[in-house]
């Protein structure tokens, strides 16, 4: 969840509001909605977790099958009906890794393992505050706050959970900074982003290096203040944005050498998502000023083989206009179409756009409440690190 902290408390505010409503209604039934279909490559489809705002339990999973066209909302209420509860509180990440389904609710403090073909619960795992998830090797690793949702400067560091993908128990734990965030996996290292965001302006500015071997801490790299996204490249650099300080300090995005672990690279754009496939980085920036009390937004792209930020936008005007809130943002690997989400007003159903690599709009669709993170289905096992 990119929403700064002193914006979620007013969010909180909001939902408490609802929330004594909101525990007494019925699961959710699947809906169904017919769009154009894909060409099925290596793909089956996505499945889309929307965060829902916090407090209103109210994460959502959709899911969009290639071959039939058909987007379904709902699947995991359809699926799990016996989770009277839904899927939870805040869905703040999703992976697939072999047969399963990882989803990360935030909020209520939990995994979600799920099988990948029908949504069906097979185990949730506690873990306290969780945020991000990636794989390699037949482990998952998450990462979590620990401490409870709020502001203070007495939060306690985060860690990284190390989870086995076969008996879904966490084998191991390492501590890392304050509020970690999105990680990132280079040969033998996780490379993991600390925001500290609950005590601003006392932020975090590094990003922890985890031995994977040891499962130790065993460096941190100073980077900026309020680290958040975190992806690598298929050269193994690495690509971290900082959302500054949301007043007199920017949001920028680095690149660091994992073969020297030192910032190489400083991109003078705000990155509030961030998408690499191929040679090519997507992003999205949206950049909330406390002075201006406006946003800035950007749909830029990047050159990562040649780390140069390329001109004009990925998104077509025509959408670009379109979008209120810009927040979930995913490209097909083979098909190379772009997927951004819009979370309108944060407590009512959001929209997905699906544009092609030549910029034509393929479909628009609502979707549930903050549509915000992404997980390809693929049609052979594929290890790949998220």
């Amino acid at each position: 969840m990119k929403t700064n902290f002193k914006f979620l408390i007013l969010l909180v505010l909001i939902a408490m509001s609802f929330q004594a409503c909101q525990q007494d209604d019925p699961i959710i039934p699947e809906e169904v909605v017919v769009l154009p279909p894909e060409t099925v490559t290596s793909v089956d489809g996505f499945y889309l977790l929307n965060e829902g705002n916090m407090n209103m339990n109210k994460s959502s999973l959709d899911y969009y099958d290639y071959q039939s066209g058909t987007y379904r909302r709902n699947v995991y209420g359809q699926a799990n009906p016996e989770a009277t509860l839904g899927l939870g509180d805040v869905g703040n990440d999703i992976g697939i890794y072999g047969s399963k389904v990882y989803a990360v609710i935030n909020n209520s403090n939990k995994i979600e393992v799920m099988d990948a073909a029908t949504t069906k619960r097979i185990k949730v795992i506690d873990v306290k505050n969780c945020r991000y998830v990636t794989f390699a090797n037949g482990k998952a690793y998450a990462s979590a706050y620990d401490g409870e949702v709020q502001l203070g400067e007495n939060s306690p560091n985060g860690f990284v959970a190390e989870i086995d993908t076969t008996s879904l128990k966490i084998t191991r734990t390492v501590k890392v900074g304050r509020q970690p965030e999105e990680m990132a996996i280079v040969g033998d290292k996780l490379y993991i982003a600390n925001s500290g965001g609950y005590s601003p302006p006392n932020y975090e500015r590094t990003v922890s290096v985890i031995d994977l071997k040891t499962f130790t801490k065993i460096k941190d790299i100073d980077v900026a203040i309020n680290l958040h996204r975190l992806e690598a490249d298929a050269d193994g650099d690495i690509y971290v944005s900082s959302r500054g300080d949301y007043y007199n300090i920017p949001s920028k995005l680095f690149v660091i050498d994992t073969k020297t672990d030192k910032v190489k690279k400083t991109f003078d754009i705000a990155c509030a998502n961030l998408s690499i496939v191929g040679d090519k980085g997507y992003i999205i920036g949206s950049e909330f000023s406390y002075v201006t009390f406006k946003w800035k937004i950007n749909y830029s792209m990047i050159d990562v083989k040649n780390e140069t930020l390329l001109e004009g936008s990925f998104l077509p005007k025509a959408v670009s206009d379109q979008i209120k809130t810009p927040y979930g943002l995913a490209v097909d690997p083979f098909s190379l179409n772009v997927y951004v989400t819009d979370a309108g007003d944060y407590v009512s159903p959001g929209k997905l756009y699906c544009i092609d690599k030549n910029g034509e709009t393929k479909f628009t669709v609502i979707t549930g409440d903050i549509p915000a993170h992404f997980a390809f289905k693929l049609k052979k096992t594929i290890k790949n690190n998220k």
